[in-house]
């Protein structure tokens, strides 16, 4: 039997209301047991269920480990996050789950954050999509996301305290845009804040982020939670819009909402709304069409091996790959035998089953396997000496590499870039051999491989593969599957060349987003800097032409409708199938803001037969020709000159199209401290103030005059002698033009 919202808040005492936006304990919702409200259970999930048997981080009940999503997000492919996000579903309806705690959808700042491996990309248009997929499939099962974490959340260190201080574009551009989109296509059921502060505001107590932005400017009308232990005055965090306090054991911030409410510091208005919205998350849970057909363990593992096939991304091929038939391989590393395929911290999954890939490789070639280095990076002179001796006895080396587990978990930042040094003093010892290397990373966030790259003849960055992990390595290494993936980060040369290296993580308890909206690709685009592999690359087994592209405006951009539809043709010009990302890009320069030389706009990924020709179909509407300026407090279109440019990679973007826009103007809004130029500009403000001018004539200044003071505010630049206004006469225009 259901209950109605209205009649629940109405018969509630304060009491009863107030454990509602409080939880009950480490995992569920309160509930109103007299007014027959159920308890709401949650469960973390990014990339895999881990439904607690007890307190303690990985003791789980056992659930499919998919890719986390540094991995995923590098399939490109809305689609396969779909049914991932589908699978979870599935996984939490059999686990007695109505709420996921995931995606995770915060962006790739620093390649150093400790969570990278559970965030898509530094690029939100990426980010958002693919987690809009996800949240999509996973809510067509009846079971609610909670995305998270709103918002700036960029770092470990510090995590709970640390005030990340951010301007508004680049949040506008950059660190929200990803979960608008997720709110306005998937619409979860839930988005979780984050710890941090936000320019001097815990996130939590912040009404600006989570009731003017996300109720008010993308009307959000879901349930926002707490991180867990994110809340630190629950009357506060009620007032800014936060719905829900986890984790809780009844008898604290329930009381002190009570007290409140009764005292009137809190008004019940405040304490309703936010009840209501918990209980019209009960009500969707309990109303959800669920299908409670047993999971199919092996259907979930396979689906698993096909998202880490698609996760893959190859960055360099001399031909060795895929592996000869015939080939001996000389199986190297200990990851191949005890393979790390997740990171740690609340998004660890207690897996079904894990493959190995000394297994799934060697039941397709000859594989001599040897564990080359130890774990715990101490140096084993014998490990590497039968590592060598395999190498010479072969025709080729599969060497696997990557990071420690602890060096990827939830708390902990990493601090650089580097392989552990026995891994890669391995690695010289294996070339000098003279035979080919093809090297396979096992990595959750961007490692450092230009200094070594030259020594191998492939390398494959296989990420953190998830459960299936080596099944998909064995397919690709052996070309029974192509590896399709493409970076969604920018893999430096070096830390130093990163746009926030020189502020992250911060200090003293706070840290400083300087490099304002040029993160990731945006950053070394703008410092014509080179890097390792661009955002965007990849290789794969065939190879693919870009013929034409044609940009068609279809709106009317002098009214505000601004929509253009972007047609790239694109050719398989190899010898086999194959998936290509077509990816659009769009520039504009000059701006009256500094913005990145090009931005991801658009994506498709396409597979296409040997020979096999598409003209792709990419619409474009204003939001991808627009910035957000401080000075309006909007999205803008300035009139211009803007590039349009389609390819493989941002690097490598062969077709090219300008298109000059026309956009109607906006008037800057004057203030008291609007500069002389910024007055002169507003050609009827402008007009009032020289009818001031004692006589009505209005003066003139000289060009070389106004080039010095166009810059002062005039209000202050009025108060100079000779000047035919007063500061009087300029708060007189502001008054009826400002």
């Amino acid at each position: 039997m259901g209950f109605e919202v209205d009649d629940v808040i109405t018969q509630a005492t304060t009491e009863e209301l107030s454990k509602l936006v409080c939880g009950d304990g480490n995992w569920h919702t309160s509930g109103v047991e007299r007014l027959g409200v159920p308890r709401v259970h949650m469960a973390d999930g990014p990339h895999g269920l881990r439904v607690e048997e007890t307190a303690a981080l990985g003791e789980s009940r056992p659930a499919t480990c998919f890719p986390p999503a540094v991995g995923l997000a590098s399939s490109w492919n809305p689609a396969l996050l779909k049914r991932v996000g589908a699978a979870l579903g599935r996984e939490a309806v059999a686990q007695g789950v109505d709420v996921v705690l995931g995606p995770g959808i915060n962006i790739k700042r620093s390649p150093l954050c400790g969570r990278n491996f559970e965030y898509f990309s530094e690029d939100p248009l990426v980010a958002g999509r693919l987690a809009s997929a996800m949240v999509y499939g996973l809510q067509s099962q009846g079971v609610g996301a909670c995305v998270k974490h709103f918002a700036a959340n960029n770092q470990e260190t510090d995590r709970m305290r640390v005030d990340a201080r951010v301007s508004e574009r680049a949040l506008r551009e950059i660190y929200l845009p990803a979960f608008e989109t997720v709110i306005g296509s998937a619409h979860p059921w839930m988005v979780m804040c984050a710890y941090n502060r936000l320019n001097g505001t815990l996130v939590s107590e912040n009404p600006w982020l989570l009731t003017d932005v996300l109720r008010g400017d993308w009307d959000y009308d879901g349930a926002v939670v707490s991180d867990w232990g994110a809340v630190v005055d629950r009357v506060e965090s009620l007032v800014a819009g936060l719905d829900l306090e986890m984790p809780h054991e009844q008898g604290n911030s329930d009381v002190e909402v009570a007290a409140a409410v009764e005292s009137g510091q809190l008004s019940r208005e405040i304490l309703e709304l936010a009840a209501a919205r918990i209980l019209a998350l009960t009500e969707r849970a309990m109303d959800a069409v669920r299908d409670n057909t047993p999971v199919d363990e092996a259907e979930h593992h396979q689906l698993a091996r096909e998202a880490a096939r698609e996760s893959m991304v190859l960055l360099a091929n001399d031909g060795v790959l895929p592996l000869a038939p015939r080939a001996s391989v000389a199986l190297v590393g200990e990851f191949a035998r005890t393979p790390r395929f997740q990171g740690g911290g609340s998004s660890r999954v207690n897996a079904t089953r894990v493959e190995r890939l000394v297994d799934t490789l060697a039941s397709r070639r000859r594989v001599t396997f040897a564990p080359g280095f130890l774990l715990s990076g101490e140096s084993d002179d014998a490990l590497v000496d039968e590592a060598v001796a395999a190498a010479e006895a072969s025709d080729v080396v599969v060497l696997c590499l990557g990071l420690p587990d602890a060096e990827e978990t939830e708390g902990v930042d990493r601090t650089q870039l580097r392989l552990p040094d026995v891994q890669l003093a391995l690695l010289a010892e294996l070339a000098e051999t003279g035979k080919p290397i093809v090297v396979v990373l096992s990595n959750g966030a961007a490692v450092e491989v230009a200094p070594w790259a030259d020594q191998c003849a492939a390398l494959l960055e296989g990420w953190l593969g998830g459960q299936a992990g080596a099944l998909a390595l064995a397919d690709v290494l052996v070309g029974d599957a192509e590896p399709s993936g493409r970076l969604t980060e920018t893999l430096a040369l070096r830390l130093a060349d990163h746009p926030s290296s020189l502020m992250f993580p911060g200090e003293s308890g706070h840290v400083d987003y300087g490099e304002g909206v040029f993160v990731g690709y945006r950053g070394f685009d703008a410092a014509d800097r080179e890097v390792a592999f661009p955002f965007g690359f990849g290789l794969g087994y065939t190879t693919f032409s870009y013929d034409k592209l044609v940009a068609k405006v279809t709106g009317t951009p002098a009214s505000g409708d601004l929509r253009i539809v972007v047609q790239v043709t694109v050719t398989n010009t190899g010898e086999r199938a194959g998936s290509e990302v077509v990816q659009v890009y769009v520039g504009n320069a000059p701006a009256s803001v500094p913005r990145p030389p090009r931005e991801l706009r658009a994506f498709a990924k396409v597979r296409l037969e040997p020979g096999e020709s598409r003209t792709v179909t990419l619409p474009l509407d204003s939001r991808a020709f627009a910035f957000w300026s401080e000075v309006h407090d909007r999205w803008v279109v300035e009139s211009g000159l803007f590039t349009i440019e389609a390819g493989p990679n941002v690097r490598d973007l062969p077709l090219v199209q300008e298109l000059r826009l026309d956009m109607p103007a906006r008037r800057v809004r004057l203030h008291a401290e609007s500069t002389l130029a910024e007055w002169m500009a507003d050609d009827q403000a402008w007009a009032a103030l020289m009818a001031r001018v004692p006589g009505g004539q209005g003066f003139s200044l000289p060009e070389e005059v106004i080039a010095v003071v166009g810059g002062a505010p005039l209000r202050r630049f009025a108060k100079f002698p000779g000047i035919p206004l007063t500061a009087a006469d300029v708060d007189a225009v502001l008054a009826s033009h400002g």
